[in-house]
């Protein structure tokens, strides 16, 4: 019995450095250009909509447009249920020709804060009708795949303890991808992404963000994988509409 339970460790093991001396690793540079907005228009009920266009080669050429939308409910201020769809053109190389996706959405996002660190956290699914490919040009149909997304973001103001305009804010973020389905085979893991840099709150309701992402990236095959070092800026803008009293 403790020899068949050393040779299955055994086994194991050796599928684990095999495995890991045939993994390559393809390093890129990009940019990304990020617009967010959490509109507020009554008690419970709101809109969120971002805007992004990346680039690769660091700014060199375009890679990808998203449009993603989406109905908020307000569970209270700190809790927020959204649902909504998301439009993803990504460009080919070398043709160039935009691959189109099609990606439902829905979300859980919350918010907390202990003594200076703010946090910030959503969990999100995803429903992804990925237009097939046969090399850089456009195939037939749609593919399909669920992906889950959990984000944990930590900001601290460097004076006070509370997110404030004028003051800057170190902040420090990891997001975790995993895909699901029948299509996926090797990359049940699909991507992450790391992020350290600076924000700074030009009101109370306008935020901008600056700082460097590192994007690990497993590919379909399993055993290749993209690092990408990016520059990203985003700008978060949030509105409260309501009718005051």
């Amino acid at each position: 019995m403790k020899k068949s339970v050393l040779l299955v460790s055994l086994f194991f093991l050796y599928t684990i450095a095999t495995g890991q001396s045939v993994k390559i690793v393809n390093p890129q540079q990009g940019t990304w250009l990020g617009y967010f907005n959490q509109t507020r228009f009554s008690t419970h009920w709101g809109l969120w909509v971002d805007l992004h266009h990346r680039r690769t080669d660091f700014a060199d050429r375009a890679n990808q447009n998203l449009v993603r939308a989406g109905a908020t409910y307000f569970l209270a201020d700190n809790l927020r249920l959204t649902a909504g769809y998301a439009y993803v053109g990504s460009y080919l190389s070398p043709s160039g020709i935009i691959r189109p996706e099609h990606r439902p959405w829905q979300q859980i996002w919350w918010t907390g804060r202990s003594g200076r660190l703010n946090l910030l956290q959503w969990i999100r699914a995803e429903q992804r009708y990925n237009h097939r490919i046969n090399g850089d040009q456009l195939g037939d149909g749609y593919g399909f795949n669920w992906r889950l997304r959990y984000n944990l973001m930590l900001q601290i103001p460097l004076k006070g303890e509370t997110i404030q305009p004028h003051v800057p804010n170190f902040v420090v973020q990891n997001e975790a991808f995993l895909n699901f389905g029948k299509q996926i085979v090797a990359n049940t893991f699909d991507q992450n992404r790391f992020f350290v840099g600076m924000s700074y709150p030009f009101s109370k309701h306008l935020l901008g963000q600056l700082g460097y992402m590192n994007q690990f990236i497993q590919q379909p095959s399993g055993n290749t994988y993209v690092n990408n070092h990016t520059l990203r800026l985003f700008v978060f803008h949030t509105l409260d509409v309501r009718r005051q009293p």
